[in-house]
Order: C-alpha cells, then structure tokens, then sequence
C-alpha cells in the first residue's frame, strides 16, 4: 500500500491514483505544480499542457503588482492571446457579487482560466472554472491558506460562510522568488494555516471513534509528515528564509491534496477553521474589514488547544449531560442562533432543523460512545495535538496574533464563535463534544 507521507509532489499526483487500505480510491485533482525559484517559467509550458489557447487572466490590484505584470509580460512576448481582468477594489469576499462579476467579465473567446492571486482569486477562480468547466491553472502570490490544490472553495452564500466543492486547478506555479516578497501578514496567515492541521487530523479522528465518519490514516499521516517539516522550517519564517516559505508552500500545498484525496475538507480544518468563519461573517455583518483566513485560524487554533487542556482535566459525566438535554431549551437555542448570526440565521436553523441537529436520540447514542471511549478519546488527544504553551511561543516569537482581541473580536465575539461553529453545519467538532456532554454552554466558555 502507498505512503503517501514519503512520496514526492509529483508522485502524489499521479494522475490514475491510488488504491488505498482505507477502501477507497485517492486521486488528487492538481496535475501539474511547481513549487520554487523561477517557476514562472514554466507558465508557457503548462498552458500548452492543459490546451489553453487564449488564457482570461484575472488578479486584484495587489496580486497584478506581486505577479500578474510578469504573467501579462510572458504572453505578451510569447504573443499568446489572452484577457486580462483586474477584479474591483473594496470587495475582496468570495461571494456571489464577486463571482457574478467575474462571469459577466469573462470573454467567451477565452479557453481556460489562470487566477493570479491567493485565497479570494484562488476560491473564486475555481467557481468560475466549475461553472464554464474550463481548465484552471493558479499562479500562487502568497502562501497564505491551503486552497490550490483542492476542490473546495471558501465562500460566502446568502451570507454564510459555506465550503464549496466544485473545480480543482489542473495546474499550479509556486515561484518562491514571488512568495517570498508577499507581505509578512500573509506568510504568517500560511503557517497559521498549517497550524490548524494539528486540531483538524485531531477532530477526524475523533469524528471517526465517535460517529463512525469515514477515516484514513494513511492521508492524516501525510498531514503529519508536512506539520513536521513545516514546524521545523517556522522559525526562519520572519528572515524569509527561501526554504522555510518553500516548505510552508509546500506543506499548504500538499493539506490540499489530502483534502482532494479525502474527498473532503476534514484533514485540514477543524474547530479552529469555524472561529475564523464566524468572525468573517461578523466583520462582513458590521461592515468591517476581514482578517486574513490564516491568522484567523491560527487564533482558533490556540483557542482549540487550550479547550483541550481544561477538558482533559474533566472528569465526564453521564447526569450532567443528560440534565443538560433533558432541559434544552429549543426556543433559546433558536435565539442564540439568531444573536450570534443575524440576517443569516433562518438559512442555518432551516439546515439544522432538516438535519435533526438537536435530536435527543442520537445525542444519547453519542454521549455513551463518548463515555465508553473517554480513554480512547484522551489517547488520541495526547498523540495529535501539541501544548498550548509551545504553539503560543511559537506564533509569539513570529510576531503573530495571539488573541482574538489582536484582530478586534471582543471576549462574547469568541464565545459566540465557539457556540455558533456546532450550528454552522453538520460537522463532529470539538464544540459538538462539548455539546453532548453538556458542557458547551456553561464550562467551555470559561476556559477561552
């Protein structure tokens, strides 16, 4: 059987895949990817691979100056036939006017796509490529979130924030000489990125001990090789050591791919990835800037961490959790679910509803797994996360945010983010253990 966590980028993406001890088939989407100094030159080649013709360019203001100038310059030299759209200043979510507006840009003469940019170019162009089923390549500017090599799109619809699978690059340029010149705040978003990967690989198998969600180790052992090598390059991140960028380009690159294999987003985002999405649909809501996903996620991560230190110390306890469900209050559920996401509530609570979120049935059902396997769960605690302590001195001495009020979200923003994220969807998280065990709306909130 494959080991997936010694194989090189381009092994990985072979394209037949690979037949795997989990039961499953694994194939990543990605075909092409170059990752390092002077990749650009390869863009004539890949293009040329895929069957593009007439590429429609697209970046924002930012990513045309870090990368989009030297893409124009190659086609320009090469007489390549293409189009080129700049998307407007002053909306950078992925959402339904953003992409609507890149659709009604699109020249139909156009036989591909290439996004110049990182998370909001990257997500978008993948839904604009799904749409058109064009092939899509990513010409990365920042390695500042995991998206370019997965199927999955971030996005905001009807207001919240969703993940979208739908078109994944054929092809990815990673030019560290690029990367490297990203402002800091986007490679500190990278590595806060990777951090999550900890708690993610963590929740899967925790989703899989719990409610039987489907597992593979040999994909969280891929995730793991990357968090190690990423870990040992993260010190060298403020010098912007070429290696340690590389490496964390990498590693983004490869939680891609394990999400690709997975078929879902579960190796790469957990807990942490739902304060980031609540927050963003906070600031979109106030009509605030939005933080970078990454350093979103790096908090949610420290604040992942830190539950699990008060909660490891908790002795569970079948009467309090079945005092907590007998006495649940549906109506007051529905008014918190209302306080915490506004306008978007009634979309959350339809999905909810349809879903049986609060069922009691199936919460005893999960409550005794959990009370049978506390051992178990502890176990695999102990294996996959770090200290808190080691991962807050780590993103201090990168000069990273550390705390929600760093990024402007008050103390009941992030206990609002903690209780919202179970409602989200219908995911096994750490704050969905907390719910059936009766802890989310009186201890955890304490231990933030």
């Amino acid at each position: 059987m494959p080991d997936f966590s010694k194989m090189t980028l381009e092994e990985l993406l072979k394209p037949e895949g690979f037949d795997c001890a989990c039961g499953r088939r694994h194939q990543a989407g990605l075909r092409r990817a170059h990752i390092g100094k002077g990749a650009l030159g390869v863009l004539l080649e890949y293009l040329h691979a895929l069957g593009i013709t007439r590429p429609f360019v697209f970046c924002d203001e930012n990513t045309y100056v870090a990368a989009g100038a030297k893409v124009v310059k190659i086609f320009e030299a090469s007489e390549m036939p293409h189009t080129l759209y700049t998307l407007p200043t002053g909306h950078p979510e992925p959402d339904e006017m953003a992409c609507g507006g890149l659709l009604m840009a699109f020249d139909p003469k156009c036989d591909g796509v290439v996004a110049v940019g990182s998370g909001v170019i990257n997500d978008s162009g993948k839904v604009l490529a799904h749409a058109l089923r064009l092939p899509l390549m990513c010409v990365a500017t920042a390695p500042s979130m995991d998206g370019y090599a997965s199927d999955s799109s971030s996005m905001v619809r009807e207001g919240v924030k969703v993940s979208l699978y739908n078109a994944c690059p054929q092809a990815l340029i990673a030019d560290t000489d690029i990367l490297a010149g990203a402002p800091l705040r986007l490679l500190q978003a990278g590595l806060g990125d990777m951090l999550a990967k900890y708690c993610s690989v963590c929740e899967w198998r925790l989703a899989n001990l719990v409610i039987g969600e489907y597992y593979c180790g040999d994909i969280a052992a891929l995730m793991r090789e990357a968090l190690r090598r990423v870990r040992q390059a993260a010190p060298r991140l403020l010098e912007r050591d070429a290696e340690a960028v590389e490496e964390i380009t990498q590693g983004l690159v490869l939680a891609g791919i394990a999400m690709a294999f997975a078929g879902v987003s579960r190796p790469a985002s957990g807990l942490e990835h739902y304060f980031s999405h609540i927050w963003e649909m906070m600031a979109l809501a106030r009509g605030l800037d939005v933080e970078l996903h990454g350093i979103q996620v790096g908090i949610g991560t420290l604040l992942t961490l830190k539950i699990w230190e008060k909660l490891k110390l908790e002795a569970p306890s079948r009467e309090t959790a079945r005092a907590f469900i007998d006495s649940f209050d549906e109506a007051a559920w529905e008014a918190m679910v209302r306080r915490v996401f506004g306008q978007a509530a009634e979309t959350i609570l339809k999905t909810a509803r349809a879903e049986g979120r609060n069922d009691k049935a199936t919460h005893a059902t999960r409550l005794q797994i959990s009370l049978e396997k506390w051992p178990d769960i502890l176990k695999i605690v102990e294996e996959e996360l770090p200290p808190y302590q080691d991962m807050l001195g780590l993103m201090d001495s990168l000069q990273m945010p550390l705390k929600p009020e760093d990024i402007g979200f008050s103390r009941q923003d992030t206990v609002d983010a903690l209780l919202g994220a179970r409602e989200i969807r219908d995911k096994y998280l750490t704050s969905s253990l907390l719910w059936d065990l009766g802890l989310l709306y009186t201890s955890a909130p304490e231990w933030l």
